[in-house]
């Protein structure tokens, strides 16, 4: 079995210091407990402010900031999935989502497609690629990051390349609690695999965050749920279903006739 753990905490805004010694502090408790891979939210090293990374944060720091990131899966002896700003050969600013192993090595990246809001757009560019799938520990695992999950192509993608788990770092405000409690279940329950949301807690910049963070099951209920403050969540992935899922979707799928409907 594997154990999950996430994390649901308040960053502060450019305080790259704090907030690395939160996830040490986290990613310590998360393998004392026997956890494999530590969860954190969008941006958290950072703190969410797409206005102000953009105009405040200097990337040049950026190789630092994974490198201590990197040290701290090693420290601690567990995998980690962490969210940074990255600026791309052409200069165009995107949000990545980094999936390190326990040697703190990477094992896979993603950048965010769909951006969400004014000042995400304004901020940064929207990726294109899609998600990338690897193993980790026997589990078939993929990123995407928060708006991402909102949109069932995003979900199903990483799902036909054989995802049993997706890590969903996230940055999501009060107001929309749908999302935790009917959209990453559907999302789970419809794809057959385990969704793992992880969201700020507190306010960060004049944004208040709902909090709420949730392991989804493969078969649409809940592993765990965190409520509105700082929080170290726990799940058990679960084991492979061998009968398979009692209602196939990924098997009944008609891509060819999906695509003659058009768009």
């Amino acid at each position: 079995m594997v154990l999950l753990a996430l994390m649901q905490a308040n960053a502060a805004v450019l305080d790259v210091d704090a907030n690395c010694a939160a996830v040490d502090a986290a990613a310590g408790k998360a393998a004392a407990a026997g956890a494999r891979l530590l969860l954190t939210p969008e941006l958290f090293p950072v703190g969410y402010a797409p206005l102000r990374l953009r105009a405040e944060l200097d990337p040049a720091a950026l190789p630092a900031l994974r490198q201590a990131l990197a040290e701290i899966a090693r420290r601690n002896g567990i995998a980690l999935v962490y969210s940074l700003p990255a600026v791309t050969a052409a200069g165009e600013w995107q949000i990545t989502a980094t999936l390190l192993d326990e040697d703190g090595e990477e094992l896979l990246s993603y950048a965010k497609v769909h951006l969400f809001g004014p000042e995400e757009r304004q901020a940064f560019v929207p990726a294109a690629a899609s998600p990338g799938v690897v193993d980790f520990h026997g589990v078939r695992t993929s990123l995407v990051i928060c708006y991402d999950v909102e949109f069932p192509e995003a979900v199903r993608a990483a799902a036909v390349r054989g995802a049993g788990l997706l890590l969903v770092p996230t940055a999501l405000a009060e107001g929309f609690d749908a999302v935790p409690q009917v959209l990453i279940r559907a999302r789970a329950l419809e794809n057959h695999l385990t969704v793992a949301y992880a969201n700020h807690s507190g306010t960060e910049d004049g944004c208040d965050f709902l909090g709420g963070s949730v392991i989804a099951a493969p078969d649409g209920g809940l592993l765990a749920a965190a409520g509105t403050g700082a929080e170290l969540l726990f799940a058990e992935l679960p084991e492979p279903d061998r009968a398979g899922p009692e209602v196939a979707y990924l098997d009944d799928l008609r891509p060819e006739i999906y695509r003659s409907w058009g768009s």
